[in-house]
């Protein structure tokens, strides 16, 4: 790597301690300091606090909740409720008294839940709705699973892209009037892409459908990656969904947050049987982690390392960093609110991606090396995704970095 050149990064004076700090609690990650976990966008690590939580629970109470009347019974039922709670206070959630939290699986449940529970009996024929055709496929597939259940029905409704800005991956907000029309009922939208990194502007969303229109938010890479305030205007959605397990949590653990303030009231439907009370512990305990160790300091720290990638990365001849590389340039001019938050994704000119991601694993690095379940996306053109947490360090960024350019 040429030394010449300073590299951008973190404030290691400001940070690196806190950062040293938070990384040793995470067991995983300091048991096999040889390797580099880099794939934080798929699942996170989670901290000793975590561990301990659930396995308190485990041994002194577990049992069943809302289906006892003796004391660990009880207790669980207690835990369950009070993680909504927790959920809505790590949220900022402006009007507690108004809104619902509904456990899930994960955001795919979530979101394919508000779909069949709430917008089918929504809609009417003729409505529109507008849904994202280039983010997750699981922020896709449950609209278009509610349109055919509609059409089932002899309801017939439109579902229009987003548009997308075409080398940024944003959505093009100048052309939101040419889709946002007098039937538009709904928006499915991202508040970060899972393969480019950016902040997708909501707000703008907001300012193009008007104050009625109900906005759902697939928040899987924000939530437990930087702050998410919806007291802020600038966040005025109806439902947040998001994976448990990319904030820390136990796998299979999720959770919808609904306002109830535009169209009915959000109320899964069908018998709800028993709850990952487990997982539900292990949420709880993990918004309190990431409470203490700061949304705002994580977001930091990543972006910094993300920072320090991009800007080397994209001045390596073999490779294509995906997205606007500026996002996340040093100096980059762009407002705070466009800038990518802890995901660079790339290809290299000559290397297959799937070939590339087992050479840095041969060298300790596990990365992401696919399509990435990108929707649109051609299932033979995959990319490499580095995806970052507060347990990563500037010392894996750097030997990453020499990997790569060992390959040009």
């Amino acid at each position: 790597m040429n030394a010449a050149r300073p590299l951008p990064g973190p404030d290691h004076d400001e940070q690196g301690s806190w950062q040293e700090e938070l990384r040793e609690q995470f067991p995983i990650v300091t048991a096999h300091p040889e390797s580099a976990y880099l794939d934080s966008a798929a699942t996170s690590q989670k901290p000793r606090a975590v561990l301990e939580a659930v396995q308190t629970y485990l041994t002194t109470s577990n049992a069943n909740a809302g289906r006892g009347t003796y004391t660990w019974a009880n207790r669980t039922t207690e835990l369950v409720e009070e993680t909504r709670q927790r959920v809505k206070e790590f949220l900022h959630d402006p009007e507690p008294d108004r809104s619902g939290v509904h456990f899930t699986g994960g955001t795919t449940e979530g979101l394919r839940t508000v779909a069949r529970d709430w917008l089918v009996p929504y809609l009417s024929d003729g409505d529109e709705i507008l849904v994202p055709y280039a983010d997750h496929r699981a922020n896709l597939e449950p609209w278009l699973e509610a349109r055919g259940l509609l059409a089932e029905r002899g309801v017939h409704v439109r579902v229009r892209a987003l548009p997308y800005q075409e080398v940024s991956g944003d959505y093009d907000h100048r052309a939101f009037d040419g889709v946002v029309g007098p039937r538009t009922r709904f928006v499915a939208a991202t508040h970060v892409h899972h393969v480019y990194g950016g902040d997708m502007n909501v707000h703008r969303l907001r300012a193009a459908v008007g104050p009625d229109v109900p906005i759902c938010l697939d928040a899987a890479q924000s939530v437990g990656h930087l702050p998410v305030d919806l007291a802020d205007p600038a966040l005025d959605v109806d439902f947040v969904v998001f994976s448990g397990h990319k904030a820390m949590a136990l796998p299979g653990t999720g959770a919808v947050w609904a306002r109830n303030a535009r169209g009915p009231v959000f109320r899964p439907a069908g018998w709800q049987g028993t709850p990952n009370t487990a997982g539900i512990v292990s949420l709880r305990a993990a918004l309190d982690w990431l409470d203490a160790a700061g949304p705002d300091r994580i977001a930091r720290w990543t972006t910094g390392l993300t920072t320090r990638l991009t800007d080397r990365l994209r001045h390596l001849g073999p490779y294509e960093v995906l997205g606007c590389p500026d996002s996340l340039a040093a100096g980059s001019a762009l407002p705070a609110a466009q800038r990518r938050h802890g995901i660079v994704t790339f290809r290299h000119r000559d290397i297959p991606s799937d070939d590339l991601g087992f050479i840095l694993f041969s060298h300790g690095f596990m990365v992401r090396a696919d399509s990435l379940c990108q929707a649109g996306a051609d299932e033979k053109e995959g990319s490499v995704r580095v995806s970052l947490h507060v347990y990563n360090t500037v010392e894996e960024i750097d030997r990453l970095l020499g990997v790569l350019e060992s390959l040009t």
